[in-house]
């Protein structure tokens, strides 16, 4: 039987180990989309040579780096699809300063041999308190509050009060729904309950007892969490299946004047589904930290005319600290992938299973010490060869003095 082989893999050229030491030239590693390597200098300098390129798309990536550069840093703000990434020559490894992946085809690259790694982890503390902070303002309305008081309106007395702040609510004993219980649907979740909320979550991929280790209560659909909740919050990553998670079928099962935040990822949620759900009063109020379409433009976005809703520039995942410590961390798995061996020396490899795939099939990247595991299989089976062929002698030697003892005892008796 004919092994199975990857679409196109025969096309795709072995990328071997990235060459490294005082014989050969530093590596090239580029920041794709920043300016700034301040922090990833000191921790690289030593064994590769930093550039960046500021660009916002492969179209504006300088031919050195599609050519020569090994290595990858790369916010969010760049995509790399299967085209995007054949554009690059000699690329081993991309590192995604952050978190999510859903901007890189984790899939295309593993079959070009290129390993894709992200920082998870960090930044949890900011975009949890960052979307506590967005769901109190939409119960609370602080934000619309303020800007009436800074445009100058003038809100005195129990009446004017009342109608500036129309759809302010308790938060004690309402239901806050979490889709996606990770490490920041965790620390939301941990948040809430000390405000008052009831905390329910959804999240299909998780073991049993999460629920009740935590002190919150889990439901298995998403049409359950849906229709209980009083608010729903995103955390879930991005994938085929969740694309436009929130939609116009999925809003009218939620509760009437319920409240949406998102801080995840904006395709998680149709923006004209939504548009019309505030528009019509459907959805309470909503919060975005992420859109469809980044940077946010309100000239052409549906959203532009929406009432009840907050707008946040994808910047719940900021503070000083946390940024420092994510470059940090990616430009060390950068430096790993250089001085080490890839995948094996990676701490966060996302597409691990496609490199792997490629080797079985024949065509992939090094393993240790620059082997295709086709050869450390043959080399494994030559020596098991040789080890038997040795052994001949000493068998049949054993074989032939088992022979002699048996003919004395003979003789003897």
């Amino acid at each position: 039987m004919k092994r199975p082989r990857l679409e196109n893999n025969t096309m795709i050229p072995i990328r071997g180990p990235i060459p490294n030491g005082a014989a050969v030239p530093r590596p090239l590693v580029a920041l794709l989309d920043g300016r700034d390597c301040s922090v990833e200098m000191p921790i690289l300098k030593d064994v590769a040579t930093v550039a960046f390129c500021d660009a916002q798309s492969t179209n504006e990536i300088h031919e050195k780096v599609l050519t020569e550069a090994v290595g990858a840093l790369m916010w969010y703000t760049i995509t790399l699809n299967k085209e995007d990434l054949e554009k690059f020559k000699n690329l081993r490894v991309i590192v995604r300063i952050g978190s999510g992946v859903d901007n890189i085809d984790i899939k295309a690259a593993g079959e070009m041999g290129i390993a894709v790694c992200n920082v998870p982890g960090f930044c949890v503390e900011e975009v949890a308190d960052s979307t506590i902070c967005l769901i109190l303002n939409l119960y609370r309305r602080t934000y619309w509050l303020a800007n009436a008081a800074k445009d100058g309106r003038k809100i005195h007395g129990p009446e004017a009060l009342k109608e500036a702040a129309t759809g302010t609510a308790r938060i004690r004993g309402d239901t806050l729904g979490i889709i996606g219980l990770g490490r920041i649907g965790t620390a939301v979740a941990v948040r809430a309950k000390v405000f008052g909320f009831n905390v329910i979550f959804y999240d299909p991929y998780l073991p049993d007892g999460v629920d009740r280790s935590l002190g919150i209560t889990r439901v298995y659909s998403l049409q359950d969490i849906l229709f209980q909740s009083d608010c729903i919050s995103l955390h879930c990553s991005l994938n085929e299946h969740n694309h436009k998670l929130i939609n116009d079928f999925t809003i009218k099962q939620m509760r009437p004047g319920a409240f949406l935040i998102n801080t995840a990822r904006g395709m998680l949620v149709d923006e004209a589904a939504l548009a019309a759900a505030l528009n019509d009063g459907r959805i309470r109020a909503a919060a975005l930290d992420v859109q469809e379409s980044e940077p946010y433009n309100p000239a052409t976005s549906v959203l532009k005319d929406c009432p009840n809703l907050i707008i946040t520039p994808h910047s719940a995942f900021y503070s000083d600290q946390a940024v420092f410590e994510m470059r940090e961390m990616a430009a060390g798995e950068i430096r790993r992938a250089i001085i080490g061996h890839i995948p094996e020396s990676m701490r966060s490899c996302v597409n691990k299973e496609y490199l792997l795939m490629r080797s079985v099939n024949g065509s992939g990247p090094s393993f240790p010490y620059g082997y295709d595991i086709l050869e450390i299989l043959l080399s494994h089976t030559a020596f098991l060869i040789m080890l038997t062929l040795c052994s001949i002698p000493n068998i049949l030697m054993a074989q032939a003095n088992t022979s002699q003892i048996q003919s004395a005892l003979t003789t003897f008796t």
